[in-house]
């Protein structure tokens, strides 16, 4: 920063640039364009100070000397003296330089780094935060390169960027050098870390998303300092279709995000690059995380969307918001005159030259990019919403169309026909009391998690397997298991393609139900998070990919082949194994024993005693490391043997929509019957009160985990009077009810 200042002093042209920005207006774009050239071009024309070039000159040949080489390969580097403050990133605002050799090339890159303190998207952005122009000043590092492009590099944060969850290290990468990820030219690959099992040695990636990464970028030899240094180039599909780190090396960035978050004391945004040549891993930045660490954690913003209509486009959503207008296509930085507040910008990628019309936008959608991307971080800072990555979106969408952009369904975000009515639902969580009776949720979308987990809560009552193999596996289990057996061509290779870097197909059920777990598990850890095993019935089963060859055709799914009875039979024991050995890698592997497992549709205390035994076969073994076994309470014969079956399991949940329709007899997607269907009828009641009072004889922990309490005040209230331990409902119902049930008890003391 001293050098900085003094090339200016001694060049005499500080006076030149205050001049300059004298009548700067940057919300007048051709006024700053103007005003920012010149600026640049008034420090590219003066010369450095002998003694400035003099100090430059020897550093860069002591540094060459270092690694034996005339001209080491360096990285010219800028960082401002206000940059990654808590508040204020500035991220990516002035350039950097890779693969510079030779000292004039040094030189030049030096100079364009100081220049670059005055373009456009930087005098703005200062101006925005109010920051003067001249106390700030710019340090240029020049370091040895890491040769990532001959391996991978890539960002990662030390909280969730979307939902603000603590506990995640989030790291992404992709193939070449590191400017790709941040340019959002590339789809990365992304992994999910539970840091506080981490810090016990566990091993717990809770997620793994492999991206295209399509493009890399790499050394092009001897170049000018305008770009020719680097090049992209298309990556093989072999290397496409790979994960840029192993397992190991993902582990390590997560214990060193750790570490640094711990230095630092605040979430922090890291950028790391792996060495092709030497196979070492470093981390080359870190700054503070600005977004989610700023956020008030105590009021609970939702975007709720009322109403849908045709989807245009889909691609990874960036927050949790919903904006709407008029779409403006823009192709490049040239055309961005035209764009107007309140539009939906859309483009196929975008870099900090755009921010002075990003800021201004109700939503961003791009072509290309992550999560990681300039266009996600920087829109996660304004608060606006993004779609990145959604491929077609400048050819899908037309300049003056009116759409709606929706980020609060989870992963994927929606670019919808129209304006659409959508609402904001905001609580403020500072005084709230919990319940005596514990509130517990509901859980099934994995995407969602990190954001339930900040809803106040105490644990999960009910995790679902089913929309974790529909959404992530798709695969029957027995494809996978029998892959030689599968007859139909179709089939074979959809699962060829999915289960690419698998050797055992079976893993990939395993590990895919693993992470989904693990990260519902993670969520809402230390406190339980009950899973639920496999209930699919045996339509359902066979809709999964290759499903069709291995599953019975059964007049009434609903009362067949589903839950305990699959779970030791000789056709199913094999796929059912599988699921042990996930839920074994949750609790052992990732440390997650905060998990507990519930058994579904067991009509017997016999066949209860045959699960437990089939379970303990395969690893998961009841008591061991504390393993809990509880068993849903939905089958008229579960209330009538409580006593029995509390002899088996741990703890009941009561599954009050099969409990509903088998206690009146009804089936209850009949809609010629559904008028029957309520689960305020004395009988279901009766069920209920019986149910609660036989597992406390026991000495049982029972909760509840259908629709009723949420949807009716005045079960919730029956079921407080007898004593029910927690209510399991929907992460939307969750305050509403907590609220009430609260107030309930509050009145009956």
């Amino acid at each position: 920063a001293y050098a900085y200042r003094f090339f200016l002093e001694k060049a005499g042209i500080q006076q030149t640039i205050e001049d300059i920005l004298l009548d700067l207006n940057t919300h007048d774009l051709k006024n700053l364009t103007d005003r920012g050239h010149r600026v640049r071009e008034t420090i590219l024309q003066a010369e450095f100070p002998d003694e400035l070039r003099q100090a430059i000159e020897e550093s860069y040949t002591k540094l060459s000397t270092e690694y034996d080489t005339a001209d080491v390969d360096v990285a010219v580097r800028s960082s401002a003296t206000a940059e990654d403050l808590p508040d204020a990133s500035f991220a990516g605002q002035q350039e950097t330089y890779l693969n510079v050799q030779g000292i004039h090339e040094v030189m030049e890159a030096t100079k364009h780094c100081i220049a670059s303190l005055f373009t456009n998207r930087a005098i703005s952005y200062r101006a925005d935060k109010k920051f003067d122009h001249f106390n700030i000043a710019l340090s240029v590092g020049v370091q040895k390169m890491v040769r990532s492009d001959a391996a991978s590099s890539g960002v990662m944060f030390s909280i969730d960027t979307e939902s603000g969850f603590r506990n995640a290290a989030v790291i992404t990468g992709a193939w070449g050098l590191g400017e790709m990820i941040v340019q959002g030219k590339v789809d990365p690959d992304e992994f999910i870390v539970f840091k506080p099992t981490l810090r016990d040695s566990f091993r717990p990636i809770i997620g793994k998303t492999r991206g295209s990464k399509k493009y890399k970028m790499v050394y092009a030899g001897d170049g000018e300092i305008s770009g020719g240094s680097v090049k992209e180039v298309p990556v093989p599909e072999e290397e496409q279709a790979q994960f840029v780190l192993t397992d190991d090396e993902v582990l390590e960035l997560a214990r060193w995000t750790v570490l640094i978050e711990e230095h630092y004391r605040r979430p922090m945004d890291i950028e790391w690059a792996k060495d092709g040549h030497t196979k070492e891993l470093f981390i080359v930045q870190a700054r503070p995380e600005t977004v989610q660490s700023q956020a008030n954690q105590k009021v609970l913003q939702e975007y709720v969307l009322e109403e849908r209509s045709r989807v245009l486009v889909e691609g990874v959503a960036v927050g949790s918001k919903i904006g709407s207008g008029k779409v403006r296509v823009i192709k490049n930085t040239s055309e961005m005159h035209h764009f107007q507040k309140d539009e939906i910008l859309v483009t196929e990628i975008t870099d900090p030259d755009w921010e002075p019309i990003m800021k201004i936008a109700s939503g961003i959608v791009t072509n290309s990019g992550g999560r990681t991307s300039h266009a996600a971080i920087v829109s996660r800072e304004l608060g606006i919403p993004c779609l990145v990555g959604t491929g077609n979106a400048t050819i899908a969408l037309k300049t003056g169309d009116d759409v709606t952009v929706s980020c609060a369904e989870g992963e994927r975000g929606y670019v919808y026909d129209g304006k659409l009515p959508f609402r904001v639902d905001t609580a403020d969580l500072s005084h709230m009391q919990p319940p005596k009776t514990k509130i517990m949720m509901i859980v099934a979308d994995t995407s969602r998690v990190f954001d339930f987990a900040q809803i106040p809560n105490q644990g999960v009552g009910l995790a679902r397997e089913e929309l974790i193999i529909l959404n992530h596996i798709k695969i029957h289990p027995l494809a996978l298991l029998h892959f030689d057996q599968v007859t139909d061509e179709q089939v074979r290779v959809q699962i060829e393609e999915m289960t690419v870097g698998f050797a055992d197909k079976a893993d990939f059920f395993v590990t895919k139900l693993a992470e989904g777990v693990g990260k519902i598990a993670a969520a809402f850890y230390p406190n339980d998070v009950i899973v639920r095993m496999s209930d699919f019935k045996s339509n359902e089963y066979a809709g999964l990919i290759g499903g069709r060859q291995f599953e019975p055709h059964e007049e009434n799914p609903m009362l067949g082949w589903r839950g305990a009875s699959r779970y030791y039979s000789k056709e199913y024991k094999d796929a059912f194994a599988l699921e042990c050995r996930a839920l074994k890698k949750v609790r052992e592997d990732m440390g997650l024993t905060n998990m507990k497992v519930m058994i579904p549709f067991c009509r017997t205390p016999e066949e209860g005693r045959k699960v437990i035994v089939t379970m303990a076969e395969h690893g998961l073994k009841q008591g061991e490391n504390g393993l809990e076994v509880w068993v849903m309470c939905e089958i008229p014969s579960n209330v009538l043997l409580a006593d029995e079956f509390a002899d088996v399991f741990d703890g009941f949940s009561i599954g009050s929509n099969d409990l509903t329709q088998l206690t009146l007899g009804l089936d209850r997607d009949s809609g010629l019957v559904s008028h029957i269907y309520d689960e305020r009828n004395p009988a279901v009641k009766k069920m209920l009160q019986w149910a609660i009072e036989a597992a406390h004889k026991k000495g049982k922990k029972i909760g509840i985990c259908g629709q009723a309490p949420s949807d009716f005040p005045e079960i919730a209230e029956f079921l407080v009077d007898h004593g029910i331990d927690s209510i399991s409902l929907n992460p939307d119902s969750v305050i509403k009810t907590m609220l009430h049930v609260s107030e309930y008890e509050q009145k009956k003391r």
